[in-house]
């Protein structure tokens, strides 16, 4: 009996010990977002190069816990880098915004010379759980080989309807889909075709 109960012991031991399983998550294009005009832009879009700041450039999700303390959490993790994870989910945005499948993040696009790019620069990303998500982007849209451009900045601070990371990551997304919403905006009112 006693070698039975020495066994059950170390086998909870080392169930104590393992270490907790890490989450990964990955941004998304809001399924919500309609077309906002008849379908006007015929050229294909390439989305990137995105920017990230430093702080967040990581695979940890960074939260902010007070004005001047972050957290890493190690368990919970972007799936993808993070400029890749918004460069998709502002490509699903603008495919949904358009009414168009001639959008692309420029990871996955040809060189197109008739293409707009548009370009993101995340100068905020910040994560408070149970809280809000604020995203600063400045962004520009230009045709290809041109240096005349479109610009604008979007800064959206959206509310977690949660506590857990499911809800932050889905506060994020549709905080890009408001850049989105200016993105598409821009495209279809201020770019010749």
């Amino acid at each position: 009996m006693r070698p039975a109960l020495l066994s059950l012991f170390l086998a909870v031991l080392l169930a104590a010990c393992a270490s907790p399983q890490a989450s990964f998550y990955r941004l998304s294009a809001d399924p919500s977002l309609a077309a906002t005009a008849a379908r006007t832009n015929s050229r294909p879009v390439i989305v990137g190069p995105v920017t990230v700041p430093e702080l967040v450039d990581r695979p940890q999700i960074v939260t902010r816990n007070t004005n001047n303390e972050v957290a890493f959490n190690e368990y919970a993790r972007w799936g993808a880098p993070l400029n890749s994870g918004i460069a998709d989910a502002i490509a699903g945005d603008l495919t949904l915004l358009l009414g168009s499948d001639r959008v692309a993040p420029a990871s996955r696009a040809l060189a197109d010379p008739q293409a707009l790019r548009v370009r993101v620069d995340i100068q905020q990303f910040e994560s408070v759980p149970g809280d809000a998500v604020t995203v600063d982007a400045h962004w520009s849209v230009r045709r290809f080989g041109d240096d005349n451009a479109l610009t604008g900045r979007s800064l959206v601070r959206e509310p977690v309807t949660g506590g857990d990371w499911n809800a932050l990551v889905a506060a994020h997304s549709r905080a890009l889909a408001s850049v989105s919403r200016d993105i598409a905006k821009a495209i279809q009112g201020g770019m010749p075709q």
